[in-house]
């Protein structure tokens, strides 16, 4: 059974930085991209980064781009967001993602609150 635990998240002055990590497990994490999404509030649900499998490659939201920082440790089956200089528009839920086979799988989100 595919799980994706979030954690990492909190509150955090503008400015500031966190570490979002995303435990997987149920399937073989190294062979399937990942991505983190966020759900700001009143808005749809946006890509925020994605990673291969491989971590040879990576894509980010316009709006993140120099700031957050994707990877993941496929010995650990983890996947992580490294997130600097916040600003208070990144406050949202932040969820990890996989598709395995013909299935989407979505953890069950962590908040990051960015308010001074």
């Amino acid at each position: 059974q595919v799980r994706l635990v979030e954690s990492g998240g909190g509150l955090v002055q503008p400015g500031g930085s966190l570490i979002l990590s995303c435990a997987a497990s149920g399937f073989t994490f190294s062979g399937y991209p990942m991505s983190w999404y966020r759900q700001r509030p009143g808005k749809e649900r946006e890509l925020v980064a994605g990673i291969s499998g491989g971590r040879v490659s990576t894509n980010y939201a316009d709006s993140v781009k120099g700031r957050f920082t994707i990877s993941r440790d496929n010995d650990k089956n983890t996947m992580y967001l490294q997130m600097n200089s916040l600003k208070p528009e990144d406050t949202a839920v932040y969820y990890c993602n996989v598709q395995w086979r013909v299935t989407t799988y979505w953890g069950q989100g962590t908040q990051v609150t960015v308010s001074s």
